[in-house]
């Protein structure tokens, strides 16, 4: 992450006696190295909206992308108030993380063809992205937004020797 750590707090409701924060480079290190992650958002009713996506941690974000008509899109239109999870579906084992944030959308060129060379070197050529006009283009697409989800909180719920620990940003 780019500048100091966030400040770590133990919740000693959801943790075991004894436990410890887990270490901010830890949380980074899953949300790095994750590659599915559950996008939640609001629809325009009040309901919640919760679909997988891969995402990219850079520069102390996660970043997306999605086609603007697709619902998360039409959502983050409306209200930009998004979380993102990771983790693993074991119960004693592994270190689940949820970030919430306010998605920001990239328009940025430069700033966006550095993300493509992200996605390629993290999943492949199956996500190989040019892009021109503000935004992501793949082979036989169409155009897909991209978002940043700066943290103002992240939570991280350590597993085996229970532990929920909150960032502050």
């Amino acid at each position: 992450m780019t500048g100091r750590a966030p400040r770590a707090e133990i919740d000693a409701r959801f943790s075991e006696p004894g436990a410890t924060a887990t270490p901010w480079p830890e949380v980074e290190q899953v949300l790095d190295e994750a590659e599915l992650f559950w996008i939640s958002t609001t629809r325009r009713d009040g309901a919640c909206h919760v679909v997988p996506l891969p995402a990219v941690w850079d520069d102390g974000s996660l970043h997306f992308c999605t086609g603007a008509s697709e619902q998360k899109a039409v959502n983050l239109a409306r209200d930009a108030r998004c979380a993102l999870t990771t983790g693993s579906n074991t119960w004693k084992r592994g270190l689940d993380v949820v970030v919430e944030g306010t998605a920001l959308q990239i328009r940025d060129d430069d700033r966006l063809r550095h993300l493509a060379g992200r996605w390629l070197a993290k999943y492949g050529s199956e996500w190989t992205f040019t892009v021109a006009d503000g935004a992501f283009h793949h082979e036989g697409g169409g155009a897909a937004l991209v978002f940043a989800v700066p943290p103002t909180k992240v939570l991280a719920f350590a597993k085996g020797r229970f532990a929920q620990t909150r960032y502050r940003f």
